[in-house]
């Protein structure tokens, strides 16, 4: 027996000195890869952060600047992310109240029908069967006339007083607001609150480009196009300029010559304008149409109005997973608004990032390390250190939602990480399990480097294949 406990005790020896030499290994490989990328002509001007360690025991392996500061684009997404997991769970759904006042008479609702927001993210989205705008429209026109109504003679009115008005964190810079990936959010939203432009252009340099169509329709926004044609090859170099509940935007920049239905993907002025558009037009289709529609942004008690039914969205899980697998900038600021509606009784970003930062003030990462303008990532005013990047990642291994966390985590370079891109912003954050079964938990940052995102991009995968 004792022989046996011997071979047992020098077999773990034998073992951790084997992890001890291994993390050794990876501190000197990464030690020679970092200096080099750091000699690189690309990051003359550049600061650049990675922390490193063991995710099974907390082990630092290595770290570079861990406590500074830096633009982390939507590698924050990562605490976003994981705090709307914990404090929401992942089996929470957004509800959407459908209800009407007044009265039933042969069929005829004299009276209004009533849409109270909070917040979903889903309605009208194409990514789930049951949150199509067709299904949407299925649902309220049949659960109408299953109440007995098959005509109208009132309003469709929106209620989204449980948000704020302000659908745009500031700090958002103005050449992305119009486009698809800075779309806004609001209590009641509507086809994740994007559209397609189509788009015609001239066959020479120079041409025109004129406007075809918007898909789906924009209610009452005049887009203008000064958009010009370049070379075939020049790709899109377009801008969308449009400004929350605004009703007139602008295209600027180049499409390539010779396009004749070339789309560009923009954001909704007012998210909830359009999602009362659309439920009119489907009511209209129904021999139901309202006879106007607007939205209450304060003041109105729903309590008196009869119930309908309560729409809800899928789950959070399957919301986050698309959250972080395609980086939907719109799903990060609505759930940093959910979680401020859900702990305060009123969604808005100040309250959701107060929340946030106490969050993890609690478990162990400084609120200065913190600074966070929005759920994104987004804003170049965000600065995140790479050791709270970290931290929250290595807190997400213990708590029961992991895998669909974990799931959600795109793959770059064979490796589960979330990215971050921004004006020579470039990022990096997740996990690696190494051939010999170690597993890491890595952050990388670089700020204000110069040249390509491509080559920054291969530049950093050596770096970071000392993992493998």
């Amino acid at each position: 027996m004792r022989g046996i406990m011997k071979k047992l005790l020098a077999g773990t020896v034998c073992s951790l000195c084997m992890m001890v030499l291994h993390a050794q290994s990876v501190k000197t490989k990464l030690e020679t890869a970092t200096t080099a990328l750091l000699a690189d002509p690309q990051m003359k001007h550049a600061i650049m952060g990675m922390k490193l360690v063991n995710s099974e025991t907390g082990e630092l392996v290595f770290e570079l600047n861990p406590e500074t500061g830096l633009a982390p684009a939507s590698c924050q997404k990562i605490i976003t992310s994981a705090t709307a997991m914990e404090l929401l769970g992942p089996g929470f759904r957004y509800k959407t109240e459908i209800g009407y006042d007044g009265y039933l008479i042969n069929n005829k609702l004299k009276g209004n029908i009533h849409i109270t927001g909070y917040g979903d993210p889903t309605m009208g989205s194409w990514r789930y069967k049951n949150t199509r705008d067709s299904a949407i429209m299925r649902q309220l026109t049949q659960t109408l006339q299953a109440r007995g109504i098959r005509r109208l003679k009132g309003a469709l009115i929106g209620h989204t007083q449980k948000w704020e008005t302000n659908t745009v964190p500031g700090g958002w810079p103005w050449d992305d607001i119009g486009n698809y990936y800075g779309a806004g959010t609001s209590a009641l939203n509507w086809h994740e609150n994007q559209f397609d432009i189509i788009l015609n252009s001239g066959s020479q340099i120079g041409d025109s480009v004129h406007i075809v169509k918007s898909d789906p329709e924009l209610y009452q926004v005049q887009l203008v196009s000064e958009l010009t044609a370049a070379d075939k090859s020049s790709g899109d170099n377009s801008i969308v300029y449009t400004s929350p509940l605004s009703n007139r935007g602008y295209l600027r920049g180049t499409i390539p010559a010779g396009e004749q239905a070339f789309v560009v993907a923009a954001s909704m002025p007012d998210p909830p304008m359009q999602l009362l558009s659309a439920f009119a037009q489907g009511l209209a289709k129904a021999d139901m149409k309202p006879t106007s529609f607007n939205y209450i942004t304060e003041g109105v008690d729903t309590a008196n109005y009869q119930s309908l039914y309560t729409y809800l969205s899928p789950t959070l899980d399957s919301i986050n997973y698309w959250f972080m697998k395609k980086s939907i900038n719109f799903y990060g600021e609505t759930l940093l608004k959910t979680i401020a509606y859900e702990k305060t009784g009123f969604g808005s970003t100040e309250k959701g990032l107060e929340i946030v930062k106490q969050f993890w003030k609690e478990r162990g990462i400084d609120p200065t390390g913190l600074r966070m303008i929005d759920g994104s990532g987004l804003s170049p005013q965000n600065h995140i250190t790479v050791d709270a990047l970290v931290k929250v990642l290595q807190y997400a291994r213990i708590r029961p939602w992991f895998p669909y966390y974990y799931d959600a985590l795109p793959v770059y370079n064979n490796m589960k990480l979330k990215s971050g891109t921004i004006g020579a912003v470039k990022g990096f954050a997740g996990y690696h399990k190494a051939k010999d079964g170690t597993t890491y938990t890595v952050a990388l940052l670089i700020n204000n480097y110069s040249g390509s995102t491509n080559d920054i991009v291969k530049k950093m995968f050596v770096v970071l294949d000392e993992l493998k």
